[in-house]
């Protein structure tokens, strides 16, 4: 005798929706989370009179970072495809120094137009570092909520 589940359609429709309102609500978290971690960067970079290329190159992107950037984080959901990665990036063109920011140098020769002078090094000035790790406990627990948030609301039908 074969038994009958009332209201079987019903929930494989929903669970048929949930994975797009899940990603919906994780994009939204993720995006949020990586506007604060740019914005928290910028606030850091140190900035020369005059300049600011090196803040004006902070930026964050879905999938890889554009040509000659330096790939500073990734905020991505558990297995997320290729889609629902964000590329928090600095630097690129004419802010390739980034990294000799971010990570200081140490003193040196110098090669090509000042071969033979001495480079003291630089101390380094971290700006990304401290605004990821002080933004990524926040942006997970965002995207647990996120996913709470879609399942529940699909369960309740909206």
């Amino acid at each position: 005798m074969a038994t009958k589940i009332i209201g079987l359609d019903r929930l494989k429709k929903k669970l048929r929706r949930l994975p797009g309102a899940v990603e919906a609500e994780i994009r939204k978290a993720m995006e949020q989370t990586a506007n604060e971690v740019v914005a928290m960067a910028k606030s850091l970079v140190p900035v020369s009179p005059g300049g600011g290329t090196l803040r004006d190159s902070i930026g964050w992107t879905y999938g890889d970072a554009p040509v000659g950037a330096m790939t500073l984080g990734k905020v991505k959901s558990g297995r997320a495809s290729g889609d629902l990665v964000i590329t928090v990036y600095a630097g690129g063109g004419d802010a390739f120094y980034a990294r000799f920011v971010e990570f200081g140098t140490a003193p040196h020769l110098n090669k090509g137009r000042f071969a033979g002078s001495e480079h003291p090094g630089t101390a380094a000035q971290p700006f990304f570092y401290p605004s990821w790790r002080a933004n990524r406990r926040k942006g997970r627990g965002r995207v647990s909520r996120a996913i709470t948030k879609a399942a529940k609301r699909v369960a309740a039908g909206n």
